[in-house]
């Protein structure tokens, strides 16, 4: 490894995760944790190393070390250093990692900090579709509406914006709507009542009730006291398959 020119300092308070970026994309996730494994832990144990392929995690990867002073260590030596000839940016990362923890912490604190991070995700997920939204409604600087132009125009499918009505904002899709406490479950099997709903969806933190919509089939909706027994849910029952087909049911959070 050669050293780069310039070396910045953490911005992060120190933890035991190190969060890497600028590396090779192209480089094979499985060969690029193997030569990440093989460099950090010179430093420490290393518990976890997540590096993902999808297109925004991309050259970027976290190092989760035993101990803080494993990955003090770690940013000190390996900052700045190439491999696949590129520099290594290193810093910690800005919260605490799954597997420290669950290394750390009681199984509660765990399932807690995993409910709050989805929720954030969830969250940033929400706020980038309805900026996106608001991006594909923003008219041209400087352009000057004619009859062709002003004319309503109707949206392609699944583009998430209301067609008919000229003055309608944006619309957030169901998949990234943010959390709240109550679910919107669709594609039901016809005969699941609540009971059989509650038997599924009553084992999670904070469960209230099961609500039917009177003659509408095969959607329900889910209420929970907070949205953490709501978000657990989800997450554990969104794509399940019920019924005699065992077709996959949609749970989204509840249009506010």
């Amino acid at each position: 490894m050669a050293a780069a020119a310039v070396r910045t300092g953490p911005s992060q308070p120190p933890n035991s995760t190190v969060y890497v970026k600028n590396l090779e994309e192209r480089i094979k996730i499985d060969n690029l944790k193997e030569a990440l494994t093989e460099i950090f832990s010179e430093y420490g144990t290393v518990i976890d190393l997540v590096a993902k392929k999808n297109l925004k995690a991309k050259g970027q990867a976290f190092v989760v070390f035993e101990d803080v002073e494993a990955a003090e260590r770690a940013i000190q030596e390996v900052q700045g250093f190439e491999l696949f000839d590129k520099p290594m940016l290193l810093d910690f990362a800005k919260t605490r990692s799954d597997a420290t923890v669950q290394s750390e912490g009681t199984e509660e604190e765990f399932e807690l900090h995993k409910r709050r991070r989805l929720a954030e995700k969830e969250r940033k997920q929400a706020h980038q579709a309805a900026e996106e939204q608001k991006k594909l409604k923003r008219p041209a600087t400087g352009a000057a509406p004619d009859a062709a132009t002003s004319r309503p125009v109707k949206a392609s499918r699944g583009a998430g914006l209301k067609s008919s009505n000229p003055g309608a904002g944006a619309v957030v899709p169901e998949e990234y709507l943010p959390p709240n406490k109550i679910l919107f479950v669709q594609n039901l099997p016809e005969d699941y009542d609540v009971d059989g709903l509650t038997a599924i969806f009553g084992r999670f933190e904070g469960f209230r009730e099961v609500r039917l919509v009177p003659g509408r089939k095969g959607i329900a909706f889910v209420e929970y006291e907070a949205e953490a027994g709501a978000i657990s849910a989800k997450e554990s029952t969104s794509g399940m398959g019920l019924g005699a087909e065992s077709k996959p049911i949609k749970v989204v959070y509840q249009r506010q």
